[in-house]
């Protein structure tokens, strides 16, 4: 059997065809705008009915099994939503991006890190200096931060 392969430019453009990807890939099974409200463990949400002109209807149903249609929806342990392959496959995505700038003669992206973020990304832990310390991000200054549950670090005594 051959395998015919027709390709045709992108209609509307890349960005387009981003954008419709984009619709499939990164949305939840419902989105919070179509939930109505729950009363009496009954849910009731919108949905569009294809066959009267994708006309919009509520429809209620027992949380459970609102729930049950919900986890139709979560993909199973080890499954990913989307896959990459060659030059973007994790194994080898750094070499390759560089190989493709190069062979296209692109610049080197810039690095977005700040020198305090470098820092903080190589940080070996003060209390072992084994470990690295990982940066998980930022509290800007001036929030309060709750103490941890047992802390005396509220006792004025």
């Amino acid at each position: 059997m051959k395998w015919v392969v027709e390709v045709r430019p992108p209609f509307g453009g890349p960005e387009h065809v981003l954008r419709y990807l984009a619709r499939y890939t990164h949305r939840v099974a419902i989105s919070n705008g179509r939930l109505i409200e729950m009363q009496e463990g009954q849910v009731t949400f919108r949905w569009r009915d294809s066959a009267d002109h994708n006309t919009q209807k509520p429809m209620t149903v027992e949380a459970v099994e609102f729930i049950r249609r919900f986890l139709l929806h979560v993909l199973p342990a080890g499954f990913v939503k989307i896959r990459h392959f060659g030059f973007l496959a994790n194994c080898n995505r750094g070499k390759a991006l560089k190989l493709c700038n190069a062979l296209l003669r692109v610049a080197e992206p810039p690095d977005l890190l700040t020198p305090r973020q470098h820092n903080a990304i190589e940080r070996k832990c003060p209390c072992c200096n084994i470990g690295t310390l990982c940066l998980l991000g930022y509290i800007p200054s001036g929030c309060l931060i709750p103490a941890a549950p047992g802390s005396n670090s509220m006792d004025s005594s």
